[in-house]
């Protein structure tokens, strides 16, 4: 069992920007979703645990080492797909991933080349493998990714936005991807899109302005909502009353009307209709709460 465990982190950046703000994880086997806005300070969380940055103060150990003073550690046992990743130009995926191989330490060829061939057939590249990766459409790019990611067996894999972009099939098979990947290993899933959370992650957390503002389970988050959502349709020039008179999180234009999402225990006044609530009305009820803390 690996256990990531992140104590009082924090990072401001020498602009000023505080990033990160006594942020503290503890992290098992397994999918864990991290949902946030851009700008929440995800990415600096991510990049942090990667070691490719220091925190201005706060702890992380994975398995009981201390990866701040030994980022060597984490380094050898890590799969990170960041936002964005540069490929080299006219290099074939089988080449590329081998190159990548061999920087990761794995010397062997008769290996190193049934290691890539294997991971090339896990994230239906195979076929492909003698093509550019540059040529590569954006969903076989992430899948892509995630095979550079698995290279020498991590036990911990980052993914940052992973799903940005993708058409509706593509991201249907980088997510089944991931299931598979974070049945034995610790796969953090960085994302501002809630549905990925919630089809994918038994555990999750909402970081709003680098704060960790919730933590539980998708569907027990969704469960503490019950009968407590309402819904209403209202003029646009209406909003700036209602939000001063309900606690309004969330608006929607829906053919044309503003549809807004008022959290009472109550029926806040005749019109509100009581709906079922999702993970999105999680999401932004967290984060309207943190705001008037």
């Amino acid at each position: 069992m690996n256990i990531l465990k992140i104590e009082n982190l924090s990072k401001t950046y020498p602009n000023g920007v505080k990033a990160l703000h006594n942020v503290s994880l503890t992290l098992k086997n397994g999918m864990f979703g991290l949902l946030g806005s851009n700008g929440a300070g995800k990415s600096s969380l991510m990049r942090t645990i990667a070691t490719l940055q220091e925190p201005t103060s706060g702890s992380i150990h994975f398995n009981g080492t201390d990866i701040i003073a030994a980022p060597e550690v984490i380094r050898r046992q890590l799969g990170y797909l960041p936002q964005e990743f540069g490929v080299y130009p006219k290099i074939s995926a089988q080449s590329l991933l081998d190159h990548i191989a061999v920087l990761k330490g794995i010397s062997h060829k008769k290996e190193r080349e049934e290691h890539v061939a294997s991971l090339l057939r896990q994230t239906n590249l195979y076929e492909h493998r003698k093509k550019a990766v540059y040529t590569f459409s954006g969903g076989m790019r992430q899948r892509f990714g995630i095979a550079q990611a698995l290279l020498g067996n991590p036990q911990l894999i980052i993914v940052d936005e992973p799903t940005a972009g993708l058409d509706p099939e593509e991201r249907n098979r980088f997510l089944n991807l991931l299931s598979e990947i974070g049945e034995n290993i610790i796969v953090i899933l960085s994302t501002h899109i809630v549905e990925d959370v919630y089809d994918l992650c038994p555990d999750m957390g909402i970081l709003a302005e680098g704060q960790l503002i919730a933590r539980g389970n998708p569907l027990e988050l969704v469960r503490s909502l019950e009968n407590r959502i309402w819904n209403k349709a209202i003029p646009k020039e209406a909003l700036p009353e209602y939000r001063q008179r309900f606690r309004v999180i969330s608006t929607k234009l829906v053919s044309g009307k503003t549809q807004i999402h008022v959290l009472s225990d109550e029926r806040p006044e005749t019109g509100f209709e009581l709906v079922q609530p999702d993970l999105e009305d999680v999401y932004f009820s967290t984060r309207a709460h943190a705001k008037t803390l």
